[in-house]
C-alpha cells in the first residue's frame, strides 16, 4: 500500500509474517550518481534557496575583417560583451512520523496468515517508518532533479520549486514530432551539442523502459549465434563522445536526456547545526512519538547548453 496521511496505530499498521518486499520503484539512478542524499551533507553546499549555477557571455559571429591602413590610424568604436547570470533554487523536502505508543508497544500482535515458529520482521515501527519515508524522500529528489520545473519563492507563502534537467534545456532540444526513436533523431541531437559548445565530459543518456529497448533496437549488433540471442546497449561510441545508457523510471516516456555528468552535482542548503537532510523529534501532544526528515535540496547543472534532450517520442 502507498503512504497514509495518519497517526501509525495497531490497526492501520497491522503487522505480518513473511518476508519483507517493498513492491513499488524505487530506483534513483540520477540521484545515485550524485553521490546519493549522503553526499549533501559533504559538499555542494549554499547558504541561500537561491544559488548561481554560471554566468555567461556571447560573442559575435566570426567575420573577416577588412580594415584598410588609412583606417587603422583611427582607434574603432569600443566593443564591449555584457554578461548575464543563470540561477536555481534549492526546495523542501519534509516528510512526518507519528507512531502511538500503543503501536509501539504491540510488535507482537500479528495479523493475517501466522505460521508456528516464524518472527515478524519488523521488530521496531518508528525505525521503519522513518527508513520508508527517506526512501519517498529520495525518489522525489530523483523525479525532481529530472521534472522539476523552476519557481522562485517570493515570499513564504510561494513554495520554492528546483528547475530539473529537462525543464532546463533549451538550447539543444529536438522535438521528434510523436515519431519512433532512431539514429537520426540521437545524431540530430549530438550535432545541435556540438554545434553549440558542448564539451562531452562524461555524457549519460537517460531513459524510461520503453525508450531503453529502443535504443537496444537502434544499435544494436548481435554476432551469429544458433544459441544467443538479444542484446542490452549500454554504451553507444558517436562521432562526438561516448554515450553512456541509463535507465531511469522517473523520465518521461516519451523523452530523453543526454547529460554531461561532471556539470551536474546536487545542491543543499543547510541548517544550522542540523544539516541538509536529517530527522528530529517534534514536541508531544499525546501518547505517541513524532518526528520528522527536512531537507533543502536543489539542482546544479552548470550551464543549460552542455546537455541535451529529444521530446515528442512515441511510447508504443
Amino acid at each position: 500500500m502507498a503512504s497514509t496521511s495518519a497517526t501509525g496505530t495497531v490497526w492501520n499498521l497491522p503487522n505480518y509474517i513473511g518476508e519483507l518486499f517493498q513492491i513499488s520503484r524505487k530506483q534513483t539512478p540520477l540521484l545515485n550518481m550524485l553521490g546519493g542524499t549522503g553526499a549533501l551533507q559533504r559538499g555542494g553546499l549554499v547558504n541561500s534557496f537561491e544559488f548561481p549555477l554560471n554566468q555567461t557571455y556571447s560573442l559575435d559571429s566570426a567575420s573577416q575583417p577588412a580594415i584598410t591602413e588609412t583606417a587603422s590610424l583611427t582607434a574603432p568604436t569600443s566593443s564591449v560583451y555584457a554578461r548575464s547570470q543563470t540561477t536555481n533554487t534549492v526546495q523542501i523536502f519534509q516528510k512526518a512520523v507519528t507512531i502511538s505508543y500503543a503501536k509501539m508497544s504491540n510488535n507482537n500482535a500479528i495479523s493475517g496468515l501466522a505460521l508456528t515458529g516464524q518472527q515478524q520482521q519488523v521488530t521496531n515501527e518508528k525505525d521503519f517508518q522513518i527508513a520508508a519515508n527517506l526512501e519517498q524522500i529520495a525518489l522525489d529528489v530523483n523525479y525532481t532533479f529530472h521534472n522539476g520545473a523552476y519557481q522562485q519563492a517570493v515570499n513564504a507563502g510561494t513554495a520554492a520549486k528546483t528547475r530539473g534537467l529537462l525543464s532546463a534545456v533549451s538550447t539543444n532540444a529536438v522535438a521528434a514530432g510523436t515519431t519512433v526513436l532512431t539514429k537520426a533523431l540521437i545524431d540530430q541531437l549530438l550535432k545541435a551539442m556540438a554545434d553549440n559548445g558542448a564539451t562531452f565530459g562524461d555524457m549519460f543518456m537517460f531513459v524510461n523502459s520503453f525508450q531503453k529497448q529502443k535504443v537496444s533496437d537502434v544499435y544494436s549488433y548481435v554476432p551469429d549465434s544458433r544459441n544467443v540471442g538479444g542484446s542490452n546497449i549500454k554504451q553507444i561510441e558517436t562521432d562526438f563522445c561516448i554515450v553512456n545508457v541509463v535507465f531511469d523510471p522517473h523520465v518521461p516516456a516519451a523523452s530523453l536526456g543526454i547529460y554531461d555528468m561532471s556539470a551536474i552535482k546536487a545542491v543543499g542548503c543547510p541548517v544550522p547545526d542540523k544539516g541538509v537532510l536529517f530527522y528530529e523529534e517534534l514536541s508531544k501532544t499525546g501518547a505517541s512519538e513524532s518526528g520528522q526528515l527536512y531537507g533543502q535540496i536543489g539542482l546544479d547543472y552548470g550551464h543549460e547548453t552542455q546537455h541535451g534532450k529529444i521530446t515528442g517520442l512515441t511510447t508504443s
